[in-house]
C-alpha cells in the first residue's frame, strides 16, 4: 500500500550551510525523509583534491557531524536522510558513517550510489568516439584533458529508487542532481510510473524548491523585510500527494517565510528555459506551475507537466587553467574614490607590462553594480587588485608590489592580509555523454562493510519504452521498475 502523503524536508542546501539545519528539521517534527545537497560544480575538483593527498578522503566530512548529532533520534522516527554528501567517495563517507554508528551503539544500513566519477575512463571514453565537446563554447576537449582533475556524471532520480528498496537508513551518493534525489522518495514510495511525465515533472520541481535550503524559505528574500525573523530560519518540506501536487511549508517554530513570492523566486533560480528545464529523469515545464497559499506559510504547487528526457547525461568536469592571486588596500576618506583611483593608477604603472591579466575592483563604491552603481563619494573603499597568468613566478612578483604602494600615494591607507600567495585556478568543463555509455552503481554497508552491491540500468534513448507505429515513444504507459533496473547479486 502507497502512502497517501510522504514528507521530504531539505537540511542543507550547499557544502557551508547552517550546521544546525539538520538538527532543526529533525527536532521539530516527523519527517519521511530528509535531503541534503552538499555538492556545487568546483566542489568536486576540491574533493579530488583531499583524495589525492588521502584516498580515505573525498567526501564532505562536515556531514559526519551533523549525523552523529541526530542518528539515534533518525532511527526512532524512521527518517531516511539521503544526501550527496559523499562526493566522490561515497563508500568511503559511508565507512565513516559505520563507525558512528558503532560507536553509539545503533545498527545502521546505508546504501551507496556512485559510478559517477568517470575521470579515469575519459581517455577510453574519447577513444571510444565521446566528443566531450564543451557545451558552453563548443571547444575540443583534446589539449585540456591531461589537465582534467574531476569528471562526473550527473545521475538522476533511478539509483537512489533502487538503493530505497533495500529500506536503508541513509543513503549517500555521488554527484546525483540536486532534484533527483527528492524525487527518488516520491517515486518509491507511489509506485509512480518511470515514464509518467507529468509526476516526474512534479517530484523536479519540488526537488528544485528544495535543493537550496532557506532560500525558499526566506533566505536571499528580495523583500526580506516581509520576513518576520531570520532567527534560526526554517527549512522547506514538501508534503507529497500521489498525484504529485504537493504543499511547501516549514516548521511553524522556526523563522523564515513560506509564501508564493519566496517559492517564485527559488523556482527562478538556474531555471534556464522555463519551458525546458532538463534533467536525466524528465523535462519539466516550468511554465505549467500552479502556486497557491492556503495558510500560514504553506504553498500548495500544481498543474506541472513535462515530457521525455533527452538520451544524454550532462558530464560537470574541472581543469588546471593557471594560477591566480589577489591582494587588498584600505583606503579612507576624504575621497576615498578619487585616491583609490590614484592609487589603482600608480600600481598597474609599477606592474608594467607583466605576463598576466589584472584586474582592479573598487569594493564599497561600484564593485558589484559596475556601470549602474550610484557614482557619489564614499567613506571607505578596499581596493582590491587581482591577475591571473599560466606564469606562477609573475603573480609572486605581482603580490610583493602590493604592499609596495602604501607609502607612495596619497594618505590614509593600509593593505590588508599581507603579501598574497598564487592559487591554482580550477575552471570549469560541461560535456554530454549517452546515457548508454556509463551505468550507475549501488552497494548497501552495513556497520561499515559492504553487504551487497549491483549496477544499475538506467532509461537509455527510451530502450525500454513502448513505442507507436511512428517509432516516437508513446507517453504515460505502465513500465514495471523491474524492466528498467536490472540488478544482479541481490
Amino acid at each position: 500500500m502507497s502512502k497517501s502523503i510522504i514528507k521530504i524536508g531539505n537540511a542543507g542546501g550547499y557544502w557551508g550551510d547552517d550546521p544546525e539545519a539538520l538538527e532543526r528539521q529533525m527536532m521539530y517534527g516527523n519527517l519521511d525523509y530528509i535531503t541534503m545537497d552538499f555538492l556545487a560544480e568546483i566542489t568536486m575538483s576540491i574533493l579530488q583534491k583531499q583524495r589525492r593527498r588521502d584516498p580515505a578522503l573525498g567526501y564532505a566530512r562536515d556531514f559526519l557531524t551533523m549525523l552523529e548529532k541526530v542518528l539515534p533520534v533518525a532511527i526512532e522516527k524512521k527518517t531516511c536522510i539521503i544526501t550527496n554528501a559523499g562526493g566522490i567517495n561515497p563508500r568511503g563517507c559511508a565507512q565513516q558513517i559505520g563507525k558512528i554508528a558503532k560507536k553509539l551503539g545503533i545498527p545502521v544500513k546505508v546504501a551507496v550510489v556512485d559510478g559517477d566519477d568517470i575521470l579515469d575512463q575519459l581517455p577510453t571514453l574519447k577513444n571510444s568516439g565521446i566528443s566531450f565537446q564543451n557545451m558552453e563554447n563548443g571547444e575540443d576537449i583534446s589539449q585540456y584533458l591531461q589537465r582534467i582533475r574531476s569528471a562526473n556524471i550527473y545521475f538522476g532520480a533511478i539509483p537512489v529508487v533502487q538503493a530505497l528498496q533495500w529500506e536503508p537508513n541513509i543513503i549517500v551518493t555521488g554527484r546525483v542532481t540536486d532534484t533527483g534525489i527528492t524525487l527518488a522518495p516520491m517515486i518509491h514510495e507511489f509506485n509512480w510510473n518511470l515514464n509518467d511525465w507529468d509526476r516526474l515533472a512534479a517530484g523536479v520541481v519540488a526537488g528544485h524548491i528544495l535543493e537550496c535550503g532557506s532560500q525558499s524559505t526566506g533566505g536571499n528574500f528580495t523583500d526580506w523585510k516581509k520576513v518576520p525573523s531570520f532567527a534560526h530560519i526554517g527549512y522547506p518540506i514538501v508534503e507529497v500527494e500521489p498525484s504529485g501536487t504537493f504543499v511547501v511549508t516549514k516548521h511553524s517554530e522556526t523563522g523564515g517565510l513560506v509564501s508564493c513570492d519566496t517559492i517564485k523566486e527559488q523556482l527562478f533560480y538556474e531555471m534556464g528555459n522555463p519551458k525546458e528545464y532538463i534533467t536525466p529523469d524528465c523535462i519539466a515545464r516550468f511554465d505549467t506551475i500552479n502556486l497557491e497559499e492556503i495558510g500560514q506559510n504553506r504553498v500548495r504547487v500544481s498543474g506541472i507537466k513535462g515530457h521525455e528526457p533527452t538520451p544524454t547525461y550532462k558530464v560537470s568536469m574541472a581543469y588546471e587553467d593557471g594560477f591566480k592571486t589577489a591582494g587588498s588596500v584600505i583606503i579612507s576618506g576624504p575621497s576615498a574614490r578619487e585616491k583609490a583611483e590614484a592609487f589603482s593608477h600608480i600600481f598597474w604603472e609599477k606592474v608594467g607590462h607583466r605576463n598576466l591579466n589584472g584586474e582592479t575592483e573598487y569594493i564599497g563604491w561600484n564593485a558589484c553594480h559596475r556601470s549602474l552603481a550610484d557614482h557619489a563619494d564614499s567613506n571607505e573603499i578596499l581596493l582590491r587588485l587581482s591577475a591571473t597568468s599560466e606564469d606562477k613566478q609573475a603573480l609572486i612578483d605581482f603580490g610583493k608590489l602590493i604592499p609596495s604602494i602604501i607609502l607612495g600615494g596619497p594618505p590614509g591607507v593600509a593593505v590588508t592580509g599581507g603579501v598574497p600567495k598564487p592559487q591554482e585556478v580550477i575552471s570549469y568543463w560541461p560535456a554530454l555523454l549517452p546515457k548508454s555509455a556509463i551505468k550507475p552503481k549501488i552497494a548497501l554497508y552495513f556497520d561499515g562493510s559492504c553487504q551487497k552491491e549491483t549496477v544499475v540500468d538506467d532509461i537509455i534513448e527510451g530502450k525500454y519504452l513502448p513505442q507507436n507505429d511512428q517509432g516516437q515513444i508513446a507517453r504515460h504507459v505502465t513500465i514495471p521498475i523491474e524492466k528498467i533496473i536490472k540488478t544482479a547479486g541481490t
